[in-house]
Protein backbone atom coordinates (compact mmCIF):
# COMPACT_ATOMS: atom_id res chain seq x y z
CA UNK A 1 0.00 0.00 0.00
CA UNK A 2 1.25 3.59 -0.99
CA UNK A 3 1.88 6.14 1.78
CA UNK A 4 -0.96 8.14 -0.17
CA UNK A 5 -3.50 5.58 -0.39
CA UNK A 6 -2.88 5.04 3.62
CA UNK A 7 -2.86 8.76 3.59
CA UNK A 8 -6.16 8.83 2.08
CA UNK A 9 -7.69 5.40 4.16
CA UNK A 10 -7.06 7.04 7.26
CA UNK A 11 -7.78 10.83 6.37
CA UNK A 12 -11.64 9.06 5.19
CA UNK A 13 -11.84 6.61 8.52
CA UNK A 14 -11.09 9.92 10.74
CA UNK A 15 -14.16 11.81 8.84
CA UNK A 16 -16.32 8.69 9.06
CA UNK A 17 -16.12 8.31 12.40
CA UNK A 18 -16.07 12.43 13.54
CA UNK A 19 -19.86 12.56 11.18
CA UNK A 20 -21.12 8.92 12.70
CA UNK A 21 -19.79 10.49 16.56
CA UNK A 22 -22.04 13.68 15.67
CA UNK A 23 -24.94 11.90 14.49
CA UNK A 24 -24.55 10.00 17.81
CA UNK A 25 -24.42 12.86 19.40
CA UNK A 26 -27.77 14.07 17.51
CA UNK A 27 -29.41 11.03 18.16
CA UNK A 28 -28.70 11.43 22.09
CA UNK A 29 -30.35 15.30 21.92
CA UNK A 30 -26.91 16.30 23.08
CA UNK A 31 -27.20 20.35 21.87
CA UNK A 32 -23.19 21.04 23.15
CA UNK A 33 -20.53 22.45 21.08
CA UNK A 34 -17.72 19.87 20.37
CA UNK A 35 -15.13 22.33 22.59
CA UNK A 36 -17.98 22.08 24.94
CA UNK A 37 -17.85 18.63 24.54
CA UNK A 38 -14.41 17.62 24.93
CA UNK A 39 -14.09 20.41 28.33
CA UNK A 40 -17.12 18.50 29.93
CA UNK A 41 -14.62 15.29 29.34
CA UNK A 42 -11.34 16.83 30.39
CA UNK A 43 -13.37 17.78 33.82
CA UNK A 44 -14.46 13.96 34.15
CA UNK A 45 -10.75 12.88 33.61
CA UNK A 46 -8.33 15.34 35.05
CA UNK A 47 -8.45 15.86 38.53
CA UNK A 48 -8.19 19.36 40.24
CA UNK A 49 -9.99 20.81 36.89
CA UNK A 50 -8.76 24.25 36.43
CA UNK A 51 -9.42 26.43 33.33
CA UNK A 52 -5.65 26.78 32.79
CA UNK A 53 -5.25 22.81 33.21
CA UNK A 54 -7.88 21.93 30.74
CA UNK A 55 -6.82 24.82 28.27
CA UNK A 56 -3.25 23.06 28.51
CA UNK A 57 -4.55 19.46 28.26
CA UNK A 58 -6.45 20.39 25.14
CA UNK A 59 -4.18 22.77 23.63
CA UNK A 60 -6.83 25.32 23.44
CA UNK A 61 -6.35 29.37 23.82
CA UNK A 62 -7.95 29.90 26.96
CA UNK A 63 -10.09 32.48 26.69
CA UNK A 64 -11.82 29.48 24.01
CA UNK A 65 -12.24 27.27 27.31
CA UNK A 66 -13.20 30.40 29.34
CA UNK A 67 -16.44 30.61 26.68
CA UNK A 68 -17.06 26.48 26.97
CA UNK A 69 -17.11 26.50 30.89
CA UNK A 70 -19.14 29.70 31.08
CA UNK A 71 -21.90 27.73 28.52
CA UNK A 72 -21.84 24.61 30.54
CA UNK A 73 -22.22 26.56 34.00
CA UNK A 74 -25.06 27.90 32.46
CA UNK A 75 -26.48 24.95 31.28
CA UNK A 76 -25.88 23.55 35.26
CA UNK A 77 -23.55 20.66 33.74
CA UNK A 78 -20.36 21.75 35.93
CA UNK A 79 -20.08 23.56 39.51
CA UNK A 80 -16.86 26.07 40.14
CA UNK A 81 -15.58 26.30 43.27
CA UNK A 82 -12.81 28.43 44.73
CA UNK A 83 -9.04 26.12 44.40
CA UNK A 84 -7.97 25.66 48.33
CA UNK A 85 -4.23 26.10 46.51
CA UNK A 86 -4.78 28.93 43.90
CA UNK A 87 -7.44 31.18 45.20
CA UNK A 88 -7.35 32.95 41.98
CA UNK A 89 -8.64 30.13 40.20
CA UNK A 90 -11.48 27.83 40.11
CA UNK A 91 -11.97 23.94 40.42
CA UNK A 92 -14.27 22.31 38.11
CA UNK A 93 -16.48 19.40 38.89
CA UNK A 94 -19.56 17.83 36.85
CA UNK A 95 -23.09 18.62 38.23
CA UNK A 96 -25.62 15.12 38.21
CA UNK A 97 -26.69 17.09 35.22
CA UNK A 98 -23.08 16.71 33.58
CA UNK A 99 -22.66 13.05 34.76
CA UNK A 100 -26.02 12.29 32.51
CA UNK A 101 -24.31 14.01 29.94
CA UNK A 102 -21.61 11.92 29.97
CA UNK A 103 -23.48 9.10 29.62
CA UNK A 104 -25.15 10.07 26.65
CA UNK A 105 -21.85 11.22 25.09
CA UNK A 106 -20.71 7.66 26.04
CA UNK A 107 -23.61 6.42 24.59
CA UNK A 108 -23.41 8.29 21.12
CA UNK A 109 -19.65 7.35 21.07
CA UNK A 110 -20.71 3.38 21.54
CA UNK A 111 -23.25 4.19 18.67
CA UNK A 112 -20.33 5.31 16.13
CA UNK A 113 -17.73 2.75 17.44
CA UNK A 114 -20.74 0.01 16.38
CA UNK A 115 -21.11 1.33 13.34
CA UNK A 116 -18.08 1.58 12.29
CA UNK A 117 -16.82 -2.19 13.33
CA UNK A 118 -20.30 -4.00 12.48
CA UNK A 119 -18.71 -5.99 10.13
CA UNK A 120 -15.29 -6.77 12.31
CA UNK A 121 -14.99 -10.16 14.14
CA UNK A 122 -13.39 -9.95 17.11
CA UNK A 123 -9.98 -11.24 15.57
CA UNK A 124 -10.52 -8.39 13.03
CA UNK A 125 -10.92 -5.52 15.72
CA UNK A 126 -8.30 -7.05 18.11
CA UNK A 127 -5.93 -6.77 15.24
CA UNK A 128 -7.14 -2.92 14.32
CA UNK A 129 -6.67 -1.84 17.78
CA UNK A 130 -3.23 -3.24 18.74
CA UNK A 131 -1.95 -1.77 14.73
CA UNK A 132 -3.44 1.83 15.61
CA UNK A 133 -1.74 1.84 19.15
CA UNK A 134 1.50 1.24 17.39
CA UNK A 135 0.57 3.68 14.62
CA UNK A 136 0.58 6.59 17.24
CA UNK A 137 2.67 9.03 18.62
CA UNK A 138 2.91 11.35 21.57
CA UNK A 139 1.55 15.06 20.34
CA UNK A 140 2.90 17.62 22.03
Amino acid sequence: MSALSLSDTLHRLMHCYTYLLREGVRRQGIALSITQIRTLKSIRSLPSSTTQIIADHLKRDKAQITRALNALLNEKLIDKTINPQDQRSALLTLTEAGQQMISQLETAEAWAADMLTQDLDDEQLALFLDISKQMLIPIR
